[in-house]
């Protein structure tokens, strides 16, 4: 099933703070710190990212996870700066190391992988709406998910600066993260990652 996704990113300096503030504002969490690993394929050429859509294989916890995801032209936010809107298709699949090979077969390739630990987080007034903590090797994020005026009330209740609000992929943090620290790595991982902040 199709379904579109809004959602602002934004570093979390202070994880204690702000799931203390989480819990002073009602939210509840939903699914606790779970370990999380991702899978981008796309073809040798990259034809998904030139159409700046997304092939993914995630397993959370001990659930796999298909997804394809790719811009909503036709969404119009209060600030397109501060959200991005995809259309997203996601399954669940029985065994995403299955897939991924069925995927490599077809010519689809490993493109990108990254992992974190996520929370989830709801509030009761608003189910369909998200805050999830997501603990990765270069920092810990917080991606609210839901309408645009879910965020816009959500973001000051949070004590959250709104010029801080991204729309940046991991993938882009990643890359951007590299520049900054002329690392080695290829992907997010906590593998790759340690190691080149222990250098540090």
């Amino acid at each position: 099933m199709s379904k579109p996704e809004i959602e602002t990113k934004l570093p979390v300096p202070d994880q204690p703070a702000l799931e203390a503030r989480l819990r002073e504002l009602g939210f509840r969490i939903d699914t606790p710190r779970t370990f999380e690993h991702n899978t981008l394929y796309d073809t040798p050429s990259r034809d998904l990212r030139a159409r700046t859509e997304i092939l993914r294989i995630r397993r959370y916890g001990d659930t796999w996870t298909l997804t394809h995801k790719r811009l909503d032209d036709s969404a119009i936010t209060s600030d397109p700066t501060r959200y991005k809107t995809r259309i997203e298709t996601e399954t669940t699949v029985a065994d995403g190391e299955a897939l991924g090979h069925i995927f490599e077969h077809l010519g689809y390739k490993p493109a990108f992988t990254y992992e974190k630990y996520r929370t989830e987080w709801s509030h009761p007034s608003e189910p369909s709406a998200h805050v999830v903590l997501d603990e990765t090797p270069i920092g810990t994020y917080a991606e609210l998910e839901g309408s645009p005026d879910w965020i816009d009330r959500t973001v000051p209740q949070l004590g959250i600066d709104p010029p801080t609000c991204l729309t940046d992929s991991y993938g882009k943090l990643f890359l951007d993260w590299k520049q900054r620290t002329g690392s080695p790595a290829d992907n997010l991982t906590f593998a790759e990652i340690a190691p080149a902040l222990a250098s540090r």
